[in-house]
């Protein structure tokens, strides 16, 4: 595995034990279809929730949330959709979240959690 698939594995672990600290419930990982891959589904009071994770080990090349484009948005949105019209689960209220990761070696990750990015 590339060091960049390894960091971005990580990143992903610790977003994901941080939304079940916060009361979520996992409902898929690495969820993929022809037409992308949304990194973490979740559950929580009702709602659906698609979350994009992004991790850097340092900030050097900017924050991680700066990856998160327009398009990204666009195409996550999209995906959503498939999502919910493939899995049939209702929900209250369905939103697109972000997650970014800084995982510096040797200390602890700090995470950034965005509600409602679209």
């Amino acid at each position: 595995m590339a060091l960049k698939d390894e960091v971005g594995r990580r990143g992903e672990d610790c977003a994901a034990e941080y939304l079940l600290e916060a009361g979520y419930t996992l409902v898929e990982r690495n969820w993929r279809c022809d037409r992308g891959e949304i990194d973490l589904i979740a559950t929580r009071n009702g709602d659906i929730v698609f979350v994009e994770v992004k991790t850097r080990s340092g900030i050097g090349y900017g924050h991680p949330f700066e990856a998160i484009t327009v398009a990204k948005l666009a195409r996550l949105r999209r995906l959503a959709g498939t999502w919910c019209r493939q899995s049939g689960l209702r929900a209250r209220h369905i939103r697109i979240d972000a997650i970014a990761v800084i995982n510096r070696p040797g200390r602890d990750p700090l995470i950034e959690h965005l509600e409602g990015v679209l």
